[in-house]
C-alpha cells in the first residue's frame, strides 16, 4: 500500500510539472516578448472558433509573441476564473470575447486597470477597455430587417426572434435595428422573442416548445449562426416547412454560412467579422505604445443570399499605386461650416495634417448648406481627385452624389458625421466619435452625480442640427440611460443648430416657459451650452449651481467654464481627426481596405479635472 501511495504521488507530481511546463510564459521562453491571453466564452459556437483560427494565423507572423487560449464552455463564472488565471500567467494584454457582458463587465474593468484589454464582438456595458473591435449591431439589425421586408413582401408574415443573452448590448441593438426597419410594414409582426443565450441547443429546445402550439410562423430571425442552426433543427424535427431563416454572426466560409445558404437551410445570413486578425495587429500597436489608438473599430458586415453574396465591388483602383508614386495624392475635403470652436479646430487639424503628410488638399467650406456641399463634391468628381472626404450636414440626402462618386471610382471618407443610406458601401470609411456613447456617458455622469437624492430632476435638452448624426446619436444615447429611471424627466427637447446664439435663444425660451423648474440642461455641444449659460445668468440664476450644466465637445472654452463653476461636466468629442484622415487616404492609395468605422478614444471631464488640464488643452 505504501509503494502504491508513493507511485501515485510521483504520478501527480509529473502531471503538475507537465502542466507547468506547457503553459506558455515569458520566463519559459526568453524569445517571447509579448504574452497574449485570449478568453473565449463558448467554443461550440462556430464564430468563436473562426476567431481563434484568425488569431492563431496572425500570430504566426510574429515569432516574439505567444498566445494562451481558454474556453469557458458557456459558463460566465468559468470565464471569470479563466481571466484570473490568464492574469496569473503574466499576460501582457487580454483579448476577450463575451457571451454575457453584464456578468463580465466588472472583471474586464478590473483587468483594464492593470493591462490593456481588447474586447471582440459583443461589447461590455461601460467604457473600461482599451479597444473594442466588432460590428455595428444596430446597423446589422436594420439590414436584417430590410431583408425581411424584401423576403416577406407586402403580404407580410409572423416572425419569431431568437435573441442572445437578455440585456446584452448587442441583443438590444440588433433587436432595435431590426424592429425599426420592419416598422414601416404593419403586416409584419414579431409574435415571439426567445432568449437562447447564443446557444444552438437552447435555441432548438425553446423553439420546439413554442412550435407545439404556434404553427403559423413565416420567418425566424436568429441573432447568431449557432441559434440559426438550432432553428433549422427545430423546424426539421417539427416538420414545419417553408419558414424563412435570417441569421447574424455568419462566417463567410465554405463550411459555414455559405454552406447554410447554398443548401437552402437559411434564406440569408449577415456576416459579423470576428476581428481576430485585427486584434493581433492592434495589440502590437498598443503594446508598442503607438499613438492614435482608437477606442472602437467597426468592421463591415456582408449579406449572403442564394443568388448573390451582397458584396459590393470596390471602386476600381488599378491606377492608384502609380498615381501615388508619380505625383502627390489629391484629396478633396468639403467642410460643413464654421459654426463652432470645435469645427474651427477640426478644420485646422485637417489643413495641418494634409501639409505634414504631403497630400495636395483641395479645401472648400459649404457654410452649413447641404446643397452647396453636394455641389462641392460634384466639383471634386469633375476634378478627378483621388479621394473625397466630407463632414455631412445631415444624415440623409446623399445617395445620388455618392453613387456619382462610386461611378467615378473615387472612394469617400466620412469625417465626424455619418450618413444614412441603404447601401453602406457607397462610402469607404467613417472616422470620428461614437455619438450614442457620448449621450450615454453624459447621462451616466448625471445619474452617478445625483443618485440617492430622492428627488426628480427636470431636464431641458438643446439639440444640434436637426437630422444631423451628432444630434440623433447624442439624443438617443442620453434617452437610453434615463428612459426607465423615474428620477429624471425630460421637460422639453429644443432643436438647435450648434451655435452660441441659438443656444442662448433657446435657453431663454425654456426659462420663460419653465422658469425655476429646470434642474438640468443637456446641450449637444459647448457653443450652445455657453450661450445657455449666458441666458441663465441674464435670468438671474447661477449656471452650474442652480442648474446642472452638461455639454459635449470639451473644448478649451468649456474647460474655462468648468473651472469657474458654470459648467458641471463636458463629454469629449475630439476634433483633431486630420492625421487619421490622412492615414486612411494613404492606405487607400496603397490598396489597403480600412475598417468601416474608426471611433476615437474620448474622456469625460468634470470641474475638478478641468482646473488641472485646462492649460494643456489643444482645442
Amino acid at each position: 500500500m505504501k509503494a502504491k501511495y508513493i507511485l501515485l504521488m510521483f504520478i501527480c507530481i509529473l502531471v503538475l510539472l507537465s502542466f507547468r511546463d506547457t503553459t506558455p510564459t515569458k520566463k519559459a521562453d526568453d524569445q517571447v516578448k509579448y504574452l497574449i491571453g485570449v478568453s473565449q466564452p463558448n467554443l461550440s459556437d462556430p464564430w468563436q472558433v473562426v476567431m481563434n483560427d484568425e488569431i492563431s494565423q496572425e500570430v504566426k507572423d510574429h515569432t516574439d509573441m505567444k498566445v494562451i487560449f481558454t474556453d469557458a464552455a458557456t459558463s460566465s463564472q468559468q470565464q471569470i476564473s479563466d481571466v484570473k488565471k490568464l492574469i496569473g500567467y503574466g499576460v501582457d494584454l487580454l483579448i476577450i470575447s463575451l457571451d454575457d457582458p453584464i456578468a463580465l463587465t466588472s472583471t474586464v474593468s478590473e483587468v483594464y486597470g492593470k493591462i490593456p484589454v481588447i474586447v471582440l464582438g459583443r461589447g461590455v456595458t461601460d467604457y473600461d477597455y482599451t479597444l473594442y473591435i466588432g460590428t455595428d449591431n444596430e446597423m446589422i439589425g436594420q439590414k436584417a430587417g430590410q431583408f425581411a421586408l424584401e423576403s416577406l413582401g407586402l403580404k407580410g408574415g409572423h416572425i419569431v426572434e431568437i435573441q442572445g443573452l437578455r440585456g446584452s448590448p448587442s441583443v438590444i441593438e440588433r433587436s432595435l435595428g431590426f424592429r425599426e426597419a420592419i416598422a414601416s410594414q404593419p403586416n409584419i409582426q414579431i409574435i415571439q422573442s426567445i432568449n437562447a443565450d447564443w446557444q444552438r441547443d437552447k435555441a432548438e429546445d425553446l423553439l420546439v416548445d413554442f412550435l407545439k402550439d404556434n404553427r403559423k410562423i413565416d420567418m425566424i430571425f436568429a441573432h447568431n449562426e449557432a441559434m440559426a442552426l438550432g432553428a433549422i433543427r427545430a423546424l426539421k424535427s417539427t416538420n414545419l416547412p417553408a419558414v424563412d431563416i435570417i441569421g447574424i454572426d455568419g462566417v463567410n466560409s465554405t463550411n459555414s454560412s455559405l454552406k447554410l445558404v447554398s443548401e437552402n437551410n437559411v434564406t440569408g445570413m449577415f456576416t459579423s467579422p470576428t476581428g481576430g486578425t485585427e486584434a493581433i495587429q492592434y495589440a502590437i500597436d498598443i503594446l508598442n505604445k503607438e499613438k492614435g489608438i482608437p477606442k472602437k473599430i467597426i468592421l463591415r458586415s456582408q449579406r449572403i443570399t442564394l443568388n448573390k453574396q451582397g458584396i459590393q465591388e470596390k471602386p476600381k483602383e488599378s491606377n492608384r499605386k502609380e498615381v501615388a508614386l508619380n505625383r502627390k495624392i489629391k484629396l478633396g475635403f468639403a467642410q460643413v461650416g464654421s459654426e463652432s470652436g470645435w469645427r474651427i479646430a477640426n478644420t485646422k487639424s485637417v489643413l495641418s495634417a494634409a501639409a505634414d503628410a504631403g497630400i495636395e488638399l483641395i479645401y472648400e467650406n459649404a457654410e452649413q448648406s447641404q446643397e452647396k456641399q453636394i455641389e462641392i463634391i460634384r466639383r471634386f468628381i469633375e476634378m478627378k481627385v483621388d479621394v473625397i472626404a466630407f463632414s455631412p450636414k445631415t444624415e440623409i440626402g446623399w445617395e445620388e452624389v455618392l453613387q456619382e462618386a462610386r461611378h467615378a471610382g473615387i472612394p469617400v471618407i466620412l469625417s465626424d458625421r455619418e450618413v444614412k443610406v441603404i447601401d453602406d458601401t457607397l462610402w469607404t470609411t467613417y472616422m470620428g466619435s461614437d455619438f450614442m456613447e457620448e449621450g450615454r456617458r453624459a447621462a451616466r455622469w448625471l445619474v452617478n452625480e445625483t443618485k440617492d437624492q430622492n428627488r426628480t430632476y427636470n431636464i431641458v435638452e438643446i439639440q444640434g442640427t436637426e437630422t444631423s448624426a451628432p444630434a440623433i446619436g447624442r439624443k438617443k444615447g442620453f434617452e437610453q440611460v434615463i428612459r426607465d429611471n423615474n428620477d429624471y424627466m425630460m421637460l422639453e427637447s429644443f432643436i438647435g443648430d450648434f451655435t452660441f446664439q441659438n443656444g442662448k435663444d433657446l435657453m431663454a425660451e425654456a426659462l420663460n416657459k419653465y422658469g425655476g423648474n429646470i434642474h438640468v440642461v443637456y446641450s449637444h455641444n459647448d457653443d450652445m451650452a455657453l450661450g445657455a449659460i449666458e441666458a441663465i445668468e441674464d435670468y438671474g440664476l447661477k449656471p452650474g449651481k442652480d442648474i446642472i450644466m452638461i455639454s459635449v465637445d470639451a473644448t478649451a472654452q468649456a474647460f474655462k467654464a468648468m473651472s469657474t463653476g458654470k459648467l458641471n461636466c463636458a463629454v469629449e468629442c475630439n476634433p483633431l481627426l486630420g492625421p487619421q484622415i490622412m492615414k486612411a487616404v494613404k492606405d487607400l492609395m496603397e490598396g489597403k481596405e480600412p475598417p468601416m468605422k474608426i471611433l476615437t478614444s474620448e474622456g469625460v471631464f468634470t470641474q475638478e479635472m478641468a482646473k488641472i488640464e485646462m492649460s494643456s488643452r489643444e482645442y
